[in-house]
């Protein structure tokens, strides 16, 4: 396998795949080339896993959404979320400010320090399950900024099955958020 090696006066060794696919090794000046090689191996599983998964983003991808389409699952989140919203956070006993929907990239949803929620209109596509999980995700930032174990026992109160939907997010929603123009 091969892979660039950047050593530093770091103190633990570490693994990058970059979006192309080129791994990096970052390790300490003192680490010998054996236990660098050693822990590339062990890590060989991994780097193939995450490998796939950088080819499979590369594989293309139905159309792109047009304008109009776009405008329309806004429209449609509008409606939608507002209300998923207001029912889940009677649930988490929290609230919540402004609600903004958008056509974003990186995102299903966010929620800033103020309380102020941000929801991919992409969410429209999405199973209510799905969509359900994200707003709860998000309103549980109300009460934990972070994603610790605390924010996931948050989550699981309200909905005790959400590994179901985030995993559905991540082996589908990619390909949604490719199709944005």
């Amino acid at each position: 396998m091969t892979y660039e090696l950047i050593r530093s006066n770091r103190k633990t060794i570490a693994l990058q795949i970059i979006g192309d696919g080129h791994i990096i090794v970052r390790a300490p000046l003192w680490m010998a080339a054996k236990d660098i090689q050693r822990f590339v191996d062990s890590k060989a599983a991994w780097i193939e896993k995450h490998l796939a998964i950088i080819q499979q983003r590369q594989q293309p991808v139905a159309s792109a959404f047009t304008l109009e389409q776009l405008h329309q699952l806004a429209e449609a989140a509008k409606q939608d979320i507002p209300q998923r919203v207001a029912r889940f956070a009677a649930l988490v006993c929290v609230t919540y400010g402004r609600i903004t929907i958008r056509a974003q990239k990186s995102r299903w949803g966010s929620c800033s320090g103020k309380g102020n929620l941000n929801f991919n209109c992409l969410l429209m596509l999405c199973p209510e399950e799905v969509r359900d999980y994200v707003v709860v995700h998000e309103l549980c930032h109300r009460k934990e900024l972070n994603h610790s174990s605390r924010f996931w026992a948050e989550v699981e109160k309200v909905l005790s099955g959400y590994k179901v939907q985030r995993k559905w997010l991540k082996n589908n929603g990619g390909g949604l958020i490719r199709r944005l123009p």
